[in-house]
């Protein structure tokens, strides 16, 4: 059984519907004990990291989220819920994080953009909306079959920036570089939205339910 962590804010039927179209079967819950119970569990997020960590610690779920990691069931954020496992946002100020994996979550820079044939400057686009690659730089085992160059989905203004580079899984570009997924240990967690992402996320998202950490 997968849960997927409700927090009362994020898409998380359509994460639902994504593990039900490659037959895993999940709940959706934020109860402790099914948390606990679950052999997977999944962390989805829509919304401002501050109101989603404030949801958290209203409801009792850090402290699940801190204990499942530590068990070693495979455990999958998505988009917010990549960001909300660092030690801190600077979305609308300085808000801290779960802190399980150290490091910041910071805004895309506007400015510099790439330059154009006629030497002007392209401004980008905040949020970041729509398809990117991957470029993998690990193979996680969520990416098992997922090739180089796989385009994913993607929808945030913020992206991670680990204290410790080991733990990139992929890049994907964006005026520059940035961290797309990460993995460490049992945690595989990723900046693009998989249930919107065509049969790449559908692959990714049958790969983490058969997941043995």
């Amino acid at each position: 059984m997968i849960a997927i962590i409700d927090y009362g804010m994020g898409n998380l039927r359509s994460v639902q519907k994504a593990f039900e179209v490659v037959g895993h079967e999940t709940v959706v819950t934020r109860a402790p004990q099914v948390i606990s119970d679950a052999s997977h569990v999944v962390l989805p997020g829509v919304g401002a990291f501050a109101d989603c960590m404030a949801n958290l610690d209203r409801y009792g779920l850090v402290e699940p989220i801190h204990r499942s990691i530590a068990s070693g069931k495979p455990f999958l954020g998505i988009c917010l819920g990549l960001q909300l496992l660092f030690t801190e946002s600077e979305e609308f100020g300085i808000h801290k994080g779960l802190d399980i994996v150290p490091g910041k979550v910071r805004r895309f820079q506007t400015g510099d953009g790439s330059s154009g044939a006629n030497g002007s400057v392209t401004r980008l686009k905040v949020p970041h909306m729509g398809w990117n690659a991957l470029t993998i730089q690990r193979e996680a085992p969520p990416l098992r079959g997922v090739e180089a160059g796989a385009h994913v989905y993607f929808v945030h203004s913020y992206c991670v920036e680990p204290l410790d580079p080991s733990v990139i899984c992929t890049v994907s570009d964006y005026g520059a570089p940035f961290v797309s997924s990460i993995w460490r240990g049992n945690i595989f967690a990723c900046q693009f939205h998989p249930e919107k992402s065509q049969s790449v996320g559908l692959r990714i998202v049958r790969n983490f339910g058969e997941w043995r950490s």
